[in-house]
Parts: structure tokens; sequence; C-alpha cells
């Protein structure tokens, strides 16, 4: 694309757009865009040496001309937008892995990042810029792609960063308390999400019949929903080991090679989507899917096993250690933290789910932003009466104790950072992994 919203990639010739954010304005770099070779430059305010188109709000100039200059190039790819609290990073990954087995190829966008057929770039958020969706998206039609599969965050859509697209099939997982910050409520929660149902086209909506705001998510046509509580495709049977899940989906058998029951709700999304597109040997496909990393991600060391984990809501915390404690098990024992600057209100909820469900819990420091650590572990325990659980503040020396407390059939549960591979410090992000801390270790 010929125009460009970050003055340091601005070639001769191109177009520079300064965008209002947050934190940033990119009135603040016009001058660098114009030494850079911008010809045009597109601003709110000010008077340049090169040609200046003054608007009222660029972000919206911005998505009218990317609307109008590449979407007929873009509406060319079969969008799967996925929204709900948990369960979109496994099932988007699930669906990315599925319709590359089956020759339909596909590129995944989310919070594990940009992942196309034989590259990975990370992104800064799970739901991009509208500007780098279309760079993303267009690169994909340049390349051949026929799918994308993304994840669509509440914030995503609040900030109009799916604005202009139209998806081919949208999918619910679940809504559970999270982003509270942002949003207020849970009612602003819920009717944002509700907005990427409304982003479609004669589409098809895949919804989990089991959660109570289903409802929001039903359009006037082509409902699919899946659950215990389904008529269209009811889970039953399920059966949880170890080495995988198996599970009956209306009268058919399934095996998975992840575990827990609400991975089986993540599978079954990926089931009804292959059903749509009339696929033989799903079974087959479904058996040699992989977990995305970080996601239930196993470690056996000697008779116990550590499971790193991104649960970081209280619904997903809840999930995994009721579904681990269903397992032939000692002692579950649960390392977790919560992150600052975010929804405060809902530590005091997850040091309680953690200390009820575990035998044993460490507290430790998640991503602490701008808060102090001390802090957050006091908003997480100011309400626990039970002593089942130890602080320790520092993350690596929580996880070296967690595994000594290990003794023989035990299940050790690294819970918040999953896939991250950094500890976010007031503004900088200090590289830190769970499984490469965990591996030190163990060697």
């Amino acid at each position: 694309m010929n125009i460009k919203i970050d003055s340091r990639k601005v070639i001769k010739g191109d177009t520079f757009i300064a965008l209002r954010g947050i934190n940033n304005d990119g009135h603040k770099y016009v001058i660098d865009a114009i030494k850079n070779g911008a010809s045009t430059v597109i601003v709110e305010e000010g008077e340049y040496n090169v040609n200046t188109i003054v608007v009222k709000d660029t972000k919206e100039y911005l998505k009218e001309y990317l609307e109008n200059n590449y979407y007929d190039e873009i509406k060319k790819l079969k969008l799967i937008g996925m929204t709900g609290t948990n369960g979109k990073t496994t099932t988007c990954f699930l669906l990315y892995q599925a319709l590359n087995k089956i020759n339909k190829k596909c590129a995944y966008i989310g919070t594990l990042g940009f992942y196309l057929t034989d590259e990975k770039r990370m992104l800064t958020n799970t739901t991009p810029s509208l500007y780098e969706l279309y760079e993303m998206l267009l690169e994909c039609v340049q390349n051949n792609y026929e799918y994308v599969v993304m994840e669509v965050s509440s914030q995503g859509i609040s900030m109009g960063r799916v604005d202009t697209l139209v998806f081919d099939y949208v999918i619910f997982s679940n809504l559970t308390q999270d982003h509270l910050d942002y949003h207020g409520t849970i009612d602003n929660y819920v009717l944002e999400k509700q907005k990427l149902f409304k982003m479609t086209n004669n589409s098809f909506a895949i919804i989990n019949s089991d959660d109570k705001y289903k409802d929001y998510f039903i359009l006037d046509n082509k409902n699919i929903t899946y659950g215990k509580t389904s008529n269209d495709y009811k889970i039953s049977d399920i059966n949880c080991t170890i080495k995988g899940s198996s599970f009956r989906l209306n009268d058919e058998e399934y095996f998975t090679k992840l575990i827990g029951e609400y991975n089986i709700y993540n599978i079954t999304v990926v089931i009804i989507l292959l059903k749509l597109l009339e696929v033989e040997k799903i079974k087959e496909v479904i058996e040699n899917l992989d977990s995305p990393n970080g996601r239930m991600d196993i470690i056996n060391y000697k008779d116990n096993v550590i499971i790193i984990d991104y649960a970081h809501t209280p619904d997903a915390v809840e999930k995994i250690i009721t579904n681990v404690s269903k397992l032939p098990h000692n002692k579950v024992i649960t390392l977790i933290g919560c992150g600052g600057n975010r929804d405060r209100s809902k530590r005091s909820i997850m040091g309680d789910i953690a200390t009820k469900y575990s035998d044993y819990v460490i507290f430790t420091s998640d991503n602490p932003r701008y808060e102090k650590p001390k802090k957050i572990l006091k908003d997480i325990t100011c309400k626990l009466d039970i002593k089942n659980y130890k602080i320790i503040e520092n993350r690596e020396k929580a996880i070296k104790k967690s595994i000594q407390m290990l003794s023989k059939n035990d299940i050790l549960l690294l819970l918040g950072k999953g896939h991250e591979d950094y500890q976010i410090i007031r503004d900088k992000k200090i590289p830190f992994s769970d499984k490469e801390k965990v591996m030190k270790y163990l060697r």
C-alpha cells in the first residue's frame, strides 16, 4: 500500500496519514515522513511544503480509503471470525491447522501472531489495527490464500479494528468476566462482542448453546449450535485422560490429543466447519491436531506432570483446575498471578478459585506493568480464609519452588503466561518464558 501510518516506513512518493492514538499522535511525525519522501500528507491540522489534505478525522478517512481502494481485493478471502472470553486462540489455531491439512490454504491472525504457511510474525494486539489487517489480508490474497481465521477481541471491535470487513463464518465460544477495566460492565462487554455477528453477509453463525449469553449471538438464519444442550451438535460421553480426550458428537465418536472438557468444545467447532465444507475423513484430521504453544503444554517430570497454560480469567482458571483434577493424581499445585493495570475486580475471585480447587497454590508476579507486584498480590489474597497458599513475588523463584514441591503423581499448573516469552514491567518487555524456566531447572 502506498499510504503509510508509520513515518519510518515511508518511501519516496508515499502518502502519510497522521493518526491520533491513545498514547501517541501521528502529527508529531509529519515532518519525518516528508523527509523520508512523502509526497502527500493527510492531517487534521497544519500546513506543510508538500500536497496537504486536511480532514476532520484521519481515522475515518483511512477507513474509507482502505475500503474504497483495497476491499475488492480482500473480499476474495473467506474470513472466519471468532469472539468470546476463552477458547479463541486454541480454536482458531486448530481451525488454521485443520484447513491447511485438507489443502485449504489458510492464515491465522490472533494472540499467537500472524501465521502464514511457512512464516510466523509476532503482533502487538490480538486483533491488529485496521491498517495492519488490510496489509496482512492483501498479503494473503497476493500469496493465493483461500481462508483467514481471526481472533476478534472486544477491544478490537470497539476500536474499529475490524470495520469494513465482512465475515463468512462467525463463532462464539463463551463469555465470562474479563476486560471490565475497559468496558466497565459485563453488559457493555457482551454488546461489543455481539457486533461481530452483525459484520456478516448471510453467514454461518456457530454458537455455544451452553453459554448463558448465547441468545445475543443468534442470527436471523444459518445458526448452528454446539454443546451439551444443543439440538444441532450435541456433546456427550466425555472421557478425558492425560493422553487425550474422547467424546461423542451426536452419533459419532471422536478422539483428540487435547486434554480437558473445554478443549472438546474447541475441537467441536473445527468438526462443524469441516462438515460444512463436506470434508471426508474428519476423524483423521481431528486426531492429528495439536494444541498451540502455551495451551495445555505438558511436560512430564519423573512421575509428575507439569502443565503450562495461558489461563488468566476466573472462568479459564476454574475450568483448567477442575478439569485436571478429574485426571488421576495425588495433589494439584497451582502457580498463578494477575496482570497489572487490568481489571482489579477479578483478582480476589481468581485467588478464591485457585485456593478452592487446588491442593496448594503459589501466588506470584505475572505482568505487573506499572503496578507494584506486592499490591497486586495483596488484591489476590485479601479475601482468602483458607491458608493453602504461599506468596513468592519473583516468578522464577516461584516456579523453582513449585517444582521442588512435587512428590509423586502430582500435577503442577503454571498459569497466566502460556506462550508469552516476556514479562511486562512498566513499559518494558523483559525476556521471560515459563517453559524455558521449567526446562532450565529440570536440566
